[in-house]
């Protein structure tokens, strides 16, 4: 009954009105993989992007002037190579990541290069870079029949890279080094690092936020 119309507003703009949402349940748990194979029938035969939600793209130190996502779909529409988001983590934590073998080619932030394979959580000192895979890919349409004929992988699921992996027999596929960083919000530290980076620079509630943390350091 009150008048909210500015939250309505805030609601009604998270949908621009030239998107339309279409929802695709999984029904089962059964990897990544599985889970793009059952949004097939609403992409059609299309190349398209993946966006894993618990990844949070933060790229306010960047001076982004493309969103990198827009870039690697720019980077695809121009030479039709399919690009995997990568990011530098450090070498005493690359067994927690899918990393990517560059055969020694070295890239920074906003550039691209060959992948030559995957290494799915190597050990330190097996690791072929210390370059992790980050939620968010541009593929090409020939993975759809890849992906129909993966077999099921690691933990028993139909896993992603395991067809990036095939995909890369058949043509090239680039590693893309982001801009800015992530925030891995599928761990609790993640998502509260998420919060508190996000919550200090809000314009609103940032300098009280600042100043709530600095008494919690007394």
């Amino acid at each position: 009954k009150r008048v909210t119309r500015e939250l309505l507003e805030d609601v009604q703009a998270i949908v621009p009105k030239d998107v339309t949402i279409m929802h695709v349940r999984q029904g089962v748990a059964n990897g990544l993989g599985h889970a793009i194979m059952c949004a097939h029938p609403v992409v059609g035969d299309n190349p398209f992007a993946v966006v894993l939600p618990d990844v949070i793209m933060d790229d306010a130190a960047s001076n982004l002037k493309k969103d990198n996502l827009a870039e690697m779909v720019s980077r695809f529409n121009t030479n039709r190579v399919s690009q995997v988001m990568v990011e530098e983590v450090p070498e005493e934590d690359v067994s927690k990541f899918g990393v990517v073998d560059l055969d020694g080619a070295k890239i920074t932030a906003g550039q691209s290069a060959k992948i030559h394979a995957t290494v799915e959580k190597p050990a330190k000192d097996e690791a072929p870079s210390n370059l992790a895979v980050v939620g968010r890919y541009v593929l090409s349409e020939k993975i759809w029949e890849l992906l129909e004929f993966t077999p099921p992988g690691a933990g028993g699921e139909v896993q992603l890279t395991d067809a990036i992996a095939s995909l890369m027999n058949l043509e090239q596929v680039d590693a893309y080094y982001m801009k800015g960083k992530s925030h891995d919000c599928g761990s609790k530290i993640g998502y509260m690092k998420a919060n508190v980076d996000f919550a200090l620079r809000h314009p609103e509630i940032g300098p009280a936020f600042k100043e709530y943390l600095a008494s919690k350091n007394g």
